[in-house]
């Protein structure tokens, strides 16, 4: 037997409501503030970043008459909160600041203000924040406020860069080694137009005899690429094992090992000679702005090169690299391996018993060569073994014949220096 009143208490005792259509409210009153919970991340990042030096230093990119722009500032806050909440576009981060209210709360913006289209950026991004830098000088306010609340160790640094698909279409490419037909600068897009300048700009270079030498832009001397995108020309390409190739850029990342704070950031192209360029340029560029020199350097292989960590070391940072070692042979002849270094002497020994002395001079730049005297070279029975003909050979005497693989001494430090095992 069911006890009575049951199914009443089972059910409740509330009828249901319905909501009754009136006339709307002429007029409400709604604080923004109110709604925006108290740990809510905007409210914190608010309490930290202070934005009011950006007018100022914006000043001299504007004109004194004119319509008013959109404020610098709300495009900073907007942009901030892309980068915290993980919002990929400006486009998105519009949609979102549109109905968010903690968004339009940071950014400054009541429910009643419209928020700015997104082409906004994109003509900031490469014209007035470019010129002035803007958004490099709030990273590394960011990066200040860091240092000052004792989050920086200052010591110990890492790097490494992040691969970034470029937002193409990679069927729109060509071949590298062949002539484009690039449209005219005033009808070609903005990315082919900065590209156009870069090649013409390397070109002026070589004429004047300039340059860094590096080829790392593909714009002048070097390898061109192996395929070229048509609409973002400086996009990288990239084919790696087991994954479609496609176009990329690289973010690159100087971190501070006692936090994970990021001390410096820069894009390049998708390559491992920027990969190493932008890691010297970095590494100075935080000892420029903030005064730190860490003591030791973390790094995948990508940073393994002979060049890279001999600048390192000259600079007292010792690298923590996977070296790139490519000193053993497959074809018979003699690896660095087979060539003994004495200590104490400072001297190499080649299998057939032979001292490698080294004149003190750099080859190069970079690597001090250890080569046998004449007399021995020209009685040795193992010389098949221990060189290549080539047309640069044939032209050295015998002394720089022997032995013509230039073991690579430690230096500066005898047998201490990481980048003494290292040589392409």
């Amino acid at each position: 037997m069911i006890p009575s009143g049951w199914g009443y208490r089972q059910r409740g005792s509330a009828m249901m409501g319905r909501r009754e259509e009136r006339q709307g409210q002429f007029l409400y009153e709604f604080d923004l503030d109110e709604v925006v919970p108290p740990d809510h991340l905007v409210r914190k990042i608010d309490a930290v970043l202070d934005l009011g030096w950006v007018h100022k230093e914006l000043a001299a990119y504007y004109s004194h008459t004119g319509r008013p722009s959109i404020d610098p500032v709300l495009m900073i806050r907007m942009l901030i909160v892309g980068y915290v909440f993980a919002v990929r576009s400006e486009r998105r981060i519009c949609a979102e600041v549109q109905v968010n209210l903690a968004y339009r709360w940071y950014c400054r913006l009541s429910v009643e203000d419209k928020v700015p289209d997104h082409s906004v950026f994109s003509r900031a991004r490469h014209e007035r924040f470019r010129e002035s830098d803007a958004l490099r000088r709030v990273f590394e306010r960011v990066v200040g406020l860091c240092i000052a609340s004792g989050l920086v160790g200052g010591e110990a640094f890492s790097i490494d860069a992040s691969l970034i698909k470029a937002d193409v279409d990679k069927k729109k490419r060509a071949p590298g080694d062949q002539p484009i037909d690039w449209p005219m600068p005033e009808e070609a897009s903005h990315a082919v137009r900065e590209y156009l300048a870069a090649l013409g700009a390397a070109r002026r270079d070589e004429d004047n005899g300039g340059g860094d030498g590096s080829g790392s832009s593909n714009s002048g001397g070097g390898k061109p690429p192996k395929e070229i995108s048509l609409t973002d020309p400086q996009a990288a390409w990239v084919a790696r094992k087991g994954v479609d190739p496609f176009f990329a850029y690289d973010a690159n990342y100087l971190i501070d090992n006692k936090f994970g704070i990021i001390l410096d950031a820069d894009g390049t192209r998708a390559n491992r000679s920027d990969e190493m360029a932008i890691a010297e340029t970095m590494v100075d560029r935080v000892e420029r702005r903030f005064d730190l020199r860490p003591k030791r350097l973390a790094g995948d292989t990508a940073y393994g090169a002979a060049k890279l960590l001999k600048w390192l070391w000259d600079r007292g940072i010792t690298p923590h690299v996977p070296v790139w070692d490519k000193s053993a042979r497959s074809d018979g002849k003699f690896s660095r391996a087979d060539f003994v270094f004495d200590k104490q002497r400072n001297v190499y020994i080649c299998p057939a018993g032979a001292e490698l002395t080294h004149s003190g001079v750099l080859d190069q730049g970079r690597i001090l060569p250890y080569r046998a005297s004449t007399n021995d070279c020209s009685i040795c029975k193992l010389k098949p073994r221990c060189t290549t003909p080539s047309p640069a050979r044939s032209r050295a005497t015998s002394t720089r014949m022997c032995a013509s693989r230039c073991v690579p001494s430690p230096t500066p430090k005898p047998s201490s220096c990481p980048a003494a095992s290292a040589r392409k």
